[in-house]
């Protein structure tokens, strides 16, 4: 499992609308290199989206699907990505004064990421996760600056 945490300098509402937006996923994943298609009640519980991720030509369709979803609190998804498997990505986020404390978990589900779990894998794993919460917090704060 890898685990990474980023104070970002907007409230927990004002990340959780930038969760909220599906279509904006490939905006701050690392990664994702198109969002294909979000259903209309994402972050609800059982909502999808269909997404492509990859590195330069090599691409494949994922699908990610919301499993716990606790407005401005905590979002859980499942990211299936086909032959490499799934994995759970779990997000908290705690209130810190006017600022939101940003908790993200990786945890391998199946494919090959389960045998290969550990020390390397989470290492890359933290790295990329890292710049998705630096991606995330820039975002999050250039939307708040437009709101003050």
């Amino acid at each position: 499992m890898s685990r990474n945490r980023r104070l970002i300098l907007a409230s927990p509402s004002e990340v959780w609308n930038l969760l909220s937006d599906g279509r904006r996923y490939g905006e701050w994943v690392t990664g994702t290199q198109e969002v294909l298609s979000a259903d209309p009640h994402w972050p609800a519980v059982g909502a999808r989206l269909r997404v492509r991720v990859g590195v330069g030509r090599l691409s494949l369709d994922d699908t990610v699907t919301v499993r716990i979803s606790e407005p401005r609190s905590r979002l859980q998804l499942e990211a299936k990505a086909g032959p490499f498997g799934a994995a759970r990505i779990a997000m908290t986020l705690i209130p810190w004064a006017e600022h939101t404390l940003f908790l993200l978990e990786w945890h391998p589900l199946r494919g090959p990421g389960t045998r290969m779990h550990g020390l390397p894998v989470d290492y890359a794993v933290a790295v990329r996760n890292g710049m998705m919460l630096t991606k995330l917090a820039r975002i999050a704060v250039e939307e708040h600056g437009r709101n003050v």
